[in-house]
């Protein structure tokens, strides 16, 4: 990640921090720029401010607990108040892929739970159609061959997601197929579509959840409302 393009997330980041309003149930997403969400937000629980979240992947709460930011679970709520994220791609309509880091499922479980949704992005991330970024669909990782041959079925070759240690697994022990369809005509019937298949467990594609996103752009903030 260059400088320029860390700035430009991390002023978005801090941006989306002045919607968080004293007694908040917040959602922290995943992802770098939400580094620097948690990083602002700390200072003003320092100043007094008072606060909860649910942190949507382990590394996540690794920072709230790092930061200070203290954290809750769904046990004890089922509403949150706000939820702050990031985004792999942002349509004009405002949905998104997510998923890149690989938390879409938890980031999802997260972010549907929240009244409001801010997405927080660089302007790279804004895109005319979803797909130029490959799609992560998390499935079981029993029988994933065969669950990515049914989804090959939709004209893309799907990837098992890798790391350093082999197999990518996700916080919920599943693997993650990438799928490059390049443009996606239509996300509601291709989220449908792979929902539908034995074997799949979520998608990165996040439809009709979005209230605002924060654009960081070399001359500041872009603030784009539903």
């Amino acid at each position: 990640m260059t400088r320029q393009v860390d700035q430009k997330k991390k002023q978005a980041a801090e941006k989306a921090v002045e919607y968080i309003e004293d007694g908040m149930l917040i959602g922290l997403g995943s992802g770098s720029t939400v580094y620097w969400m948690m990083s602002r937000l700390a200072e003003r629980i320092r100043d007094g401010l008072q606060v909860k979240g649910i942190p949507s992947s382990k590394r996540t709460e690794n920072w709230a607990k790092e930061f200070g930011i203290p954290l809750t679970t769904f046990s004890e709520v089922q509403r949150l108040d706000l939820a702050i994220d990031g985004a792999d791609e942002v349509d004009p309509n405002l949905n998104l892929i997510k998923g890149g880091g690989g938390s879409l499922l938890r980031e999802k479980l997260v972010d549907d739970a929240s009244s409001q949704l801010i997405i927080v992005v660089d302007e790279s991330k804004l895109v005319s159609k979803l797909g130029n970024f490959p799609l992560p669909v998390e499935v079981v990782p029993f029988g994933w061959e065969t669950t990515a041959k049914r989804i090959a079925t939709l004209n893309v070759t799907p990837i098992l997601r890798s790391n350093e240690d082999g197999v990518f697994v996700s916080n919920n022990g599943n693997y993650i197929l990438d799928c490059p369809f390049q443009q996606i005509e239509d996300p509601i019937a291709l989220h449908q579509q792979l929902k539908g298949m034995l074997g799949v467990v979520e998608t990165g594609l996040f439809l009709n959840m979005t209230d605002i996103v924060l654009v960081g752009q070399d001359d500041g903030v872009k603030v784009i409302e539903k």
